[in-house]
């Protein structure tokens, strides 16, 4: 793994370098890619509004996601014990997922405002069904015979489901997290977009401006929220592992 880290920062840091060289070299226009010297000097210059912005969009793609592990989790037990319901209310859940969501925005700024709550409202739509079908899926892949050992012992449904059924999808709904934060932060983006707030209302009036700087510097934001969201869960899963180890060959 540190190996792993090692190659991509200098990958990184070399792809950087040879970005600014070509820039610096009029090998690719200045006016539509921005040196990385630039894009740093841009976020120096607005240090206040893009750690306003950073911390805005933060806290709505959390907010979406928490929705979404919480009602994914719950729709997804209900799932697993009920065909019928699952047969019912599953497609709705896909439907949202194959609708782009910067076409339901605009309804969710009618429903919601402006504001906050439309950008979680993005982010928990765009996140839940990963979590969904990837917890269904783990709830439903336990072997057979361990099922059969549980019924065997006479385990009740709530102990076959807390003992067997979730150690078992654990490594799924792991998968699914992963995902879910991804979209989580590409939710409340588009949420930004027509309820404003956050770096998508700076993305969208740097646009209208042409400040290319600006909205490369965003980019470079959201990339930074992602990945620090994705530690944050691994820490997660490696204390998870400490205590109860879940997916012993699960790798992170």
């Amino acid at each position: 793994m540190k190996r792993w880290n090692q190659a991509a920062i200098l990958s990184f840091i070399i792809a950087l370098g040879g970005f600014e060289i070509a820039v610096r070299g009029a090998l690719l226009p200045a006016f539509l890619f921005p040196a990385p010297s630039t894009v740093l000097k841009t976020l120096l210059d607005y240090k206040s509004e893009f750690t306003t912005a950073f911390l805005e969009t933060l806290q709505g793609a959390l907010g979406g996601l928490v929705l979404s592990i919480v009602f994914g989790l719950i729709l997804a037990i209900v799932f697993s014990l009920s065909a019928f319901l699952r047969k019912a209310i599953l497609p709705f859940a896909v439907f949202f997922q194959t609708v782009p969501i910067i076409a339901i925005a605009p309804l969710l700024v009618i429903y919601f405002g402006f504001g906050m709550p439309t950008v979680i409202a993005a982010a928990f739509i765009v996140s839940i069904f990963p979590i969904i079908a990837n917890t269904l899926l783990g709830l439903e892949g336990v072997p057979p015979a361990e099922l059969e050992l549980f019924q065997l012992y006479g385990a009740s449904a709530s102990q076959t489901l807390w003992k067997l059924k979730f150690p078992s999808a654990y490594s799924s709904i792991y998968g699914g997290l992963k995902v879910s934060i991804g979209l989580a932060i590409i939710g409340a983006i588009a949420g930004e977009f027509v309820a404003g707030g956050g770096l998508g209302a700076m993305i969208d009036a740097a646009r209208t401006q042409q400040r290319i700087d600006i909205v490369f510097a965003a980019l470079g934001l959201l990339s930074l929220m992602g990945l620090l969201c994705i530690y944050l869960l691994k820490i997660f899963h490696r204390t998870l592992q400490k205590i109860r180890p879940y997916g012993l060959n699960l790798k992170d």
